[in-house]
């Protein structure tokens, strides 16, 4: 983790700034460096923990997708939810999106799996727990990650307005609850992961809504086609 956070996004820096100094924080750094330590691979690299944030600046944010936890496997995190490097194989919940994407919006699935494009138009790919140890889903939840991307959402809520949130899932929805539904466009739907995508992912015109209600409110609409190459 940053030293007291200083790599963070000025705009992003300048409302959580006062997370660092918390216990919940200082009890989250030694954690980690705990881990680190003894020898345990973490995901993402240090550097990328708060890559959603770089990304994708509180005053640029457009649509909020919420994911859980980075992926475990080698090479795959880089610090956006749903996304994977460059030249990752692409992970099954995704390859469900890009079917979600086709069928809403007619665009072809794309041949990588970074999500960087949408992070740059101010869609906001934040998952709930930042980081994890390899092999281990799960291994870093309750640590206080949780806490500091409350803080994060609770920002665009208040901050922000005419924000789409993609809610996916019933653990994104809870985590979530709290947003205000009249500021914002709460859009709800199951978990894109092939154990649930029948029953109601598919389907749920999530891509087309967000861009209408943007347009509706005066704000750009995000254009979901990701480049040919990452």
């Amino acid at each position: 983790m940053a030293e007291a956070g200083v790599r963070l996004e000025d705009s992003w820096k300048a409302v959580l700034g006062d997370e660092f100094a918390q216990p919940y924080m200082r009890h989250l750094k030694v954690f980690l460096q705990a881990e680190k330590a003894a020898g345990k691979q973490i995901f993402p690299k240090g550097a990328e923990y708060f890559r959603a944030l770089d990304l994708t600046p509180l005053d640029e944010v457009r649509v909020v997708i919420l994911g859980q936890d980075p992926y475990h496997g080698a090479g795959q995190a880089h610090g956006l939810c749903f996304s994977v490097r460059p030249g990752v194989r692409i992970p099954p919940s995704l390859v469900n999106i890009y079917k979600e994407l086709q069928s809403d919006l007619g665009i072809a699935p794309a041949r990588h799996g970074s999500l960087e494009h949408w992070a740059q138009q101010g869609v906001l790919l934040l998952n709930s727990v930042l980081t994890v140890e390899e092999a281990r889903a799960a291994s870093h939840q309750g640590q206080g990650w949780e806490r500091f991307t409350d803080a994060v959402i609770r920002a665009v809520n208040e901050d922000c307005e005419h924000v789409v949130f993609m809610l996916w899932g019933s653990y994104a929805q809870k985590k979530a609850a709290f947003v205000d539904g009249s500021r914002h466009l709460v859009l709800k739907a199951p978990h894109p992961s092939p154990l649930s995508a029948h029953n109601g992912f598919f389907g749920c015109r999530h891509f087309s809504q967000a861009n209408e209600y943007l347009l509706s409110k005066g704000r750009n609409a995000i254009d979901w086609q990701l480049p040919s190459e990452a």
